[in-house]
C-alpha cells in the first residue's frame, strides 16, 4: 500500500508540474476490456469475458513537440468464469467472479500528425486501481474463496488515434503487476477437491482494452 501511495504521489506531483504553456482539455472516455483472469493453480481455471470502463479524463499537451500526458478516473468492471477442475475433468464451470474497481491510469504519449485532421500516438504508464466492490466472492458451492486485495497497480501499453482534435481511440493492453487477489480452498472441501483444502495461489487479472474518449 506504501509503494502505491507514493507512485500516486509522484504522479500528482508531475501533473502539478505542467508547465504553464501546456495545452489541456477535459473529456469522458469510455470502452470495453476482455480479461484473461489466470489462477497459478492445477484445479481452478477462469476464461475471459467482456467488461467495461468508464469515467472523466483529462489530456496534457506539452510544449515539446509531440509529447503529452492524459490521466483518468474511471469505474472499471471485469469479470471472469471460473471452473473448478480434478484430473482434468471439469467439475463446476457456473462461477461467475466479478472485479469492480475505481482505477487511475496516468500515460505518457507521443503524437505524430497525418495533417490537420488527425494523429496518432503511442503511450505508457502506470494505473492504480482500487477495489469498491465486493472483495471477497466464494466459489463451487462454498469450497473455495476468491479474495481480491483492496488496491493493485498495474501498467498500460498501446496506440490510438486522435480525430479532428476532439474523438480519440485507442487500444491497449493493461499489465498486472503482483497478484489481484488469491483463492483459498476451505476445509470444507468436497472428497473430489480434498487434497486441495487449505490450498492458497494467487491469481492475475490482465486485460486488452478498446477505448473511445471525447474531449470538449
Amino acid at each position: 500500500m506504501k509503494r502505491i501511495l507514493t507512485f500516486i504521489a509522484v504522479a500528482l506531483a508531475l501533473l502539478t508540474t505542467v508547465p504553464a504553456q501546456a495545452q489541456v482539455k477535459f473529456g469522458l472516455k469510455g470502452g470495453v476490456n476482455v480479461t484473461n483472469m489466470s489462477f497459478s493453480s492445477d484445479v481452478l481455471d477462469a476464461s475471459n469475458r467482456a467488461g467495461f470502463f468508464i469515467g472523466p479524463t483529462v489530456k496534457f499537451t506539452l510544449p515539446l513537440v509531440g509529447l503529452g500526458v492524459d490521466a483518468s478516473a474511471l469505474y472499471d468492471q471485469r469479470e471472469g468464469k471460473a471452473k473448478v477442475t480434478k484430473n482434468n475433468a471439469e467439475l463446476e464451470s457456473d462461477n461467475t467472479i466479478k472485479q469492480q474497481q475505481i482505477v487511475i491510469p496516468i500515460n505518457l504519449r507521443y503524437g505524430v500528425g497525418l495533417g490537420s485532421a488527425a494523429s496518432i500516438f503511442f503511450f505508457a504508464g502506470p494505473q492504480f486501481g482500487f477495489n469498491v466492490g465486493d472483495k471477497t466472492q466464494t466459489l463451487y458451492k462454498q469450497v473455495a474463496n476468491w479474495r481480491l486485495k483492496s488496491s493493485n497497480f498495474s501498467v498500460n501499453v498501446g496506440a490510438g488515434l486522435m480525430l479532428l482534435s476532439h474523438l480519440q481511440l485507442s487500444a491497449n493492453y493493461n499489465i498486472a503487476c503482483g497478484h489481484t487477489g488469491d483463492v483459498e480452498f476451505l476445509s470444507t472441501a468436497t472428497d473430489a477437491l480434498s487434497q486441495a483444502a487449505g490450498f492458497k495461489k494467487g491469481s492475475r487479472a490482465n486485460a486488452w482494452q478498446i477505448g473511445l474518449a471525447y474531449y470538449f
